[in-house]
């Protein structure tokens, strides 16, 4: 049974992230299931659907399943159906040759500014809000993370190949600042017009950058504030200032950056990947417990596949009282895959559900 609450959702996780505390802070931790990934959908209906959804459409049957497991959170952004071009273009073409990350990308052998400026670059007019409004009109008292994903970092490295865009910092620094300032100066402007018309059906603002690999940063913190961190804070001012809580999904080790995260105006950090370098819950929540909010934190790489429900809800309970008060109960990563057992979903939901605030302390 999932402990009766005194917030509804979209409180609990606006005071999770605020970090408040006194008569306004959260009742308890906050749980998010993620975004399952597809092939994952069938047998959590199957064991959390609503039998008056039987025969309807997957999102009342997904909807259906947040709410049997007390999921506080929706991820709803236009980033994927907005962008309406008359021809059918994509927003960004980078010409890639091939699905590696180092698959070389239309400016591989770039060494022109000017070349960069005469790229066909996304026109914010051609932008429908229409699917994402109707989305977020409909969600109801749960947490809204909406915004334009914004993954700036990852399309400029597919616009050279990741190798070319590392050696390309040392080599034609201005030409990395021109592609870096044509996709964050689009992602701006379409943020700003989505903010615009969103108003508060958004609570915040939920952009990603995977900034790590398992073992450290793929490129030094110098190279990120020179780099990356510059365009990264026009994105959190944006957010911040219609009003939005800022949430940063960055899978990997990013430990060395997270105080540049906090001093750029990151509000939480997701999705916590635990076997990653240096970011255990202990040690996160000692270092940064009280500076930024957590949401994660749950391993999906060992525990939720392998685990068995008594080991995912003591662990659970564990990232609650290193992370908490300030921690929304999630997966390592969102894309949950169908490798994870039903049962494992059912315990990391009523443990989030059970982990009171005084517990958290």
């Amino acid at each position: 049974m999932i402990a009766p609450a005194t917030m509804n959702s979209r409180d609990r996780v606006k005071a999770i992230i605020d970090r408040r505390s006194g008569d306004g802070a959260p009742d308890r931790a906050g749980f998010w299931m993620g975004n399952p990934h597809r092939d994952s959908w069938p047998a959590l209906i199957r064991a959390f659907g609503d039998d008056a959804t039987d025969g309807a459409g997957p999102a009342a049957q997904q909807l259906a399943v947040r709410r049997r497991l007390g999921d506080d959170f929706r991820w709803l952004s236009p980033e994927w159906s907005a962008y309406r071009h008359p021809q059918g273009k994509p927003m960004f073409d980078m010409g890639r040759t091939g699905e590696s990350l180092n698959a070389p990308g239309v400016f591989a052998e770039c060494d022109s500014v000017q070349e960069v400026d005469d790229y066909s670059w996304p026109d914010p007019d051609y932008l429908d809000f229409t699917a994402c409004l109707e989305e977020l009109r409909a969600a109801g008292e749960v947490y809204r993370a909406s915004g334009f994903w914004s993954p700036f970092f990852h399309l400029a490295a597919d616009f050279f190949g990741m190798d070319n865009y590392f050696v390309k910092m040392y080599t034609h620094p201005d030409v990395v600042h021109a592609v870096t300032g044509h996709i964050v100066n689009f992602y701006l402007e379409a943020n700003r017009r989505f903010f615009a018309v969103a108003g508060d059906l958004v609570d915040g603002f939920f952009f990603g950058n995977d900034f790590g690999t398992q073992l450290d940063l793929l490129i030094s913190p110098e190279l990120f504030r020179e780099f990356v961190f510059p365009y990264f804070r026009t994105l959190t001012d944006v957010g911040h200032e219609h009003g939005y809580q800022v949430i940063l999904h960055s899978c990997g080790s990013i430990y060395k950056v997270i105080p540049d995260l906090i001093e750029l105006g990151v509000d939480a950090l997701h999705p916590l990947q635990a076997k990653a370098a240096n970011m255990e819950a202990d040690r996160l929540g000692a270092e940064f417990r009280g500076a930024v909010a957590f949401v994660g934190g749950i391993d999906t790489q060992e525990l939720l596949v392998n685990g068995s429900p008594d080991q995912v809800a003591a662990e659970v309970r564990r990232v609650a009282r290193a992370l908490g008060p300030n921690l929304v109960v999630s997966p390592s990563h969102e894309a949950l895959l169908p490798n994870v057992p039903v049962d494992n979903v059912r315990a990391m939901a009523h443990a989030a559900a059970e982990a009171g605030r005084p517990a958290m302390r």
